[in-house]
């Protein structure tokens, strides 16, 4: 059984978002996705201050299994990303939720978030995949 955080947003394709309440977020894959896709072996992350498009594929997470884009959530630009990732991408299969972030947004509209998912609406979501 996968485990969805209450306390965060969740977008179609699997990302989870945590409101940092100063106009920026973090974002990384849901437990979901990252157990859909198995065993991580290698991160691709995105440039900082890279300008990303709501729902634009800006990284990418390979597993033994296949190669995944991952999708910026909200439009804005990437401020931060999680470093970290590169020499031990299996952190996301480890903690997707905390050490298994992958990047962080400065918000283009914070109005964005509330098209979003709840945790209640991510699980029926996923229960469906």
């Amino acid at each position: 059984m996968s485990t969805v955080p209450a306390e965060l947003k969740y977008s179609q394709s699997h990302e989870w978002v945590q409101d940092n309440g100063d106009g920026t977020v973090t974002v990384g894959i849901t437990d979901h996705a990252q157990e859909a896709l198995g065993d991580l072996v290698f991160v691709e992350l995105p440039e900082i201050g890279r300008k990303v498009a709501m729902e634009e594929a800006c990284a990418v997470v390979e597993s033994v299994k296949a190669a995944s884009d991952i999708y910026s959530p909200l439009a804005g630009e990437v401020t931060e990303v999680n470093a970290e990732l590169v020499d031990a991408p299996e952190t996301i299969n480890q903690d997707p939720y905390a050490a298994g972030w992958i990047f962080k947004l400065r918000l283009a509209d914070a109005g964005q978030l509330d098209a979003l998912m709840d945790a209640a609406a991510y699980t029926a979501v996923a229960d469906e995949h």
